[in-house]
């Protein structure tokens, strides 16, 4: 079975990562808007699945 928590890690680090990378500029609001969120929605969905499983 996948290590969806692992995976989940994973993806996290990379759009934060991404996030801290890009400059907080108007030509780039648009990526760090998608990516932040990209990020809100995975930890909610998450949260959500750590609920379920108590």
């Amino acid at each position: 079975m996948p290590d969806y928590a692992k995976m989940y890690a994973v993806m996290v680090l990379a759009a934060s990562s991404a996030l801290d990378a890009l400059p907080d500029t108007a030509e780039n609001a648009g990526a760090r808007n998608i990516l932040q969120t990209a990020l809100y929605a995975a930890e909610e969905m998450y949260i959500a699945g750590e609920e379920k499983d108590n």
